[in-house]
């Protein structure tokens, strides 16, 4: 089945890379284009499924960058808005595990500056399911018309939400106050044990699930890193391993793993409503296959999700 169209709201990210310099008194950086929701649209448009990505790209070198980027991967930019505002910057430092913290230079930037009437001539009508999170859904001034363009789309496609919490940037107590609307809005949760963490402290992942669910949200998604992914329906809960790789850095894998969930889910017909006809085993197919493209990001630099054939040549590589 030709999966339908996935519409994804939010932000676009210069995500810069410290590299060694010629002297040491200067700093040379990498930039990629990064940020979740677009890295989520990047990779759902490689895997094969139509996606549509509403962003607010500005005129700078960081938007042009973003904009080529975008385009290349076969991301839909029809509905993106021409900003005049300057892009958003993240400079990441990575860990010895190649676990990267990030600081921000995000103020009034192009991304946050949704208005009603933006979004009020976006057609839904294609889309089986709009997906956001991160930053568009809490900083000021457009996470309101983004909280109320998902209420009006609800009632005609899946609604799909990763929190991604940036405590340097939005306090976490800000996502807390927010996350029970979500997921009254929301038919999907995915986020990590970091999330977790900072919206649920001291909570165990299955009494979270249970939290959500009684909020809302049918499914619920949790990814730990190198220990898989617990997923849960109505209650109903599975866990699925980790798919072992070398890894260069995390970097996009969370977003790589919602894509290949959504990507998964969309061919098989199951998005485009409240989930009503998903089953457990349709969850533990859809994370097995998000874990091998989360597993793929992972073993190259930066925000770099596979391409389908790509998936293809792993599987072949493994047998399967």
């Amino acid at each position: 089945m030709s999966p339908r169209q996935i519409t994804v709201l939010g932000e676009c990210v210069a995500d810069a890379f410290a590299e060694p310099a010629s002297t040491s008194n200067e700093l040379a950086l990498r930039v990629l284009p990064g940020g979740g929701p677009a890295n989520t649209a990047v990779a759902l448009a490689r895997l094969g499924t139509p996606a549509r990505f509403l962003a607010r790209l500005s005129g700078d070198v960081f938007g042009r960058l973003f904009r080529a980027h975008l385009e290349a991967s076969g991301v839909d930019l029809s509905s993106a808005v021409q900003a005049a505002e300057p892009s958003t910057l993240a400079v990441a430092e990575l860990d010895a595990e190649g676990q990267a913290a990030f600081s921000f230079h995000a103020q009034n930037t192009a991304d946050w500056q949704w208005t009603a009437e933006e979004l009020a001539r976006v057609d839904l009508s294609e889309a089986a399911c709009v997906h956001t999170g991160s930053l568009a859904l809490v900083q000021r001034p457009g996470a309101e018309a983004v909280e109320e363009f998902l209420a009006q789309a609800a009632p005609r496609a899946t609604i799909s939400i990763d929190p991604n919490v940036r405590p340097l940037l939005v306090h976490p107590e800000v996502y807390r106050a927010r996350l029970a609307h979500w997921c009254a809005l929301a038919d999907i949760l995915r986020l990590s044990e970091d999330d977790l963490a900072l919206l649920l402290p001291g909570t165990p992942p299955e009494q979270a699930c249970d939290i959500w669910h009684a909020a809302g949200a049918r499914l619920v998604v949790i990814t730990r890193g190198a220990d898989g992914v617990l997923a849960s329906l109505d209650g109903e809960r599975i866990q699925v391993p980790a798919v072992a790789t070398t890894v260069v850095d995390t970097v996009g894998a969370g977003d790589s793993f919602t894509a290949g969930l959504l990507h998964h889910l969309g061919v098989h017909g199951l998005l485009g409503g409240r989930l009503t006809e998903l089953r457990l085993d349709d969850v533990a197919e859809a994370c097995r296959f998000a874990v091998r493209v989360a597993a793929l990001t992972c073993s190259v630099p930066g925000p770099n999700p596979p391409w389908r054939s790509q998936l293809a040549q792993l599987a072949t590589a493994d047998g399967a």
